[in-house]
């Protein structure tokens, strides 16, 4: 939920609150919703109403649920970021070349956000959807981020989020994860082994722009029993960098 500030519109942050709280509770009616939310209903209901008139939200009987509205807006937004139009096509070439998931990342408000995944032949169902907002110190893609941001940046993010536990291998320990962000950007490459999600590792590049800023990532992600030795060390770290290296030179020249 949005967290009011002294410079902020509270009708706004409330509003906001509402639309994230009924994906949260995947549709609701009044009732749940400002128990949810800690409103009274009037108040739920008038913004429900102001909502729905703005189609951003549906109801369905005595219930309602976020609208496709918002779909038409995050694809918008997704366009408009050049990685996605120029880094697109080279995500499926990467999930073709090693079977496995592929995926584009760049950070937002100090979240890892998913701009686009593509699967290969032996891809493992994971529940990560394009648009999921992570926690950037427990990913490849965001460890290869996060590494090359300025280094006030990057305490920044950290004050502010914090270093959960997403798993048991989790970095939460600053000096270590400042050690391992060192390695990545003295390798290009960033590592997951079971951080996020268990039974899953993934290999990670960032993408640099024109002037050395980092302004994603890209990675390949797979099961633990294939993702190891020399495959996972050697063999897919070589593919994700020149994946990434003719992303960077994409960019350069669109």
């Amino acid at each position: 939920m949005a967290t009011p500030g002294s410079d902020g519109i509270q009708a706004v942050d409330r509003a906001f609150d509402i639309v994230e709280s009924l994906n949260d509770l995947d549709g609701a009616g009044v009732s749940e919703l400002a128990d949810h939310v800690d409103l009274p209903k009037s108040t739920v209901h008038n913004h429900l109403k102001t909502l729905e008139r703005g189609e951003y939200v549906v109801r369905d009987g005595d219930e309602y649920r976020t609208s496709l509205k918002f779909l038409q807006l995050s694809e918008t937004a997704r366009t408009q970021q050049e990685l996605y139009r120029v880094a697109r096509s080279e995500v499926d070439q990467l999930a073709e070349k090693t079977g496995e998931i592929s995926a584009l990342m760049t950070e937002e408000h100090g979240r890892g956000v998913f701009l686009y995944r593509s699967r290969g032949s032996e891809a493992a169902r994971i529940d990560t959807c394009v648009g999921d907002r992570v926690p950037i110190h427990c990913t490849a893609l965001g460890k290869a981020i996060l590494a090359f941001l300025p280094e006030e940046r990057r305490t920044e993010i950290i004050d502010r989020h914090g270093l959960s536990a997403v798993s048991p291998n989790t970095i939460t320990d600053r000096e270590v994860l400042a050690e391992e962000l060192e390695s990545v950007r003295e390798e290009r490459i960033a590592y997951d082994d079971e951080e996020r999600l268990n039974g899953l590792r993934s290999v990670a590049a960032p993408i640099l722009d024109g002037s050395g800023s980092v302004i994603g990532s890209i990675s390949v992600a797979g099961p633990t029993h294939r993702m190891r030795g020399d495959r996972f060390e050697t063999a897919v770290p070589e593919t994700v960098l020149g994946i990434a290296n003719v992303i960077e030179l994409n960019l350069e020249h669109s």
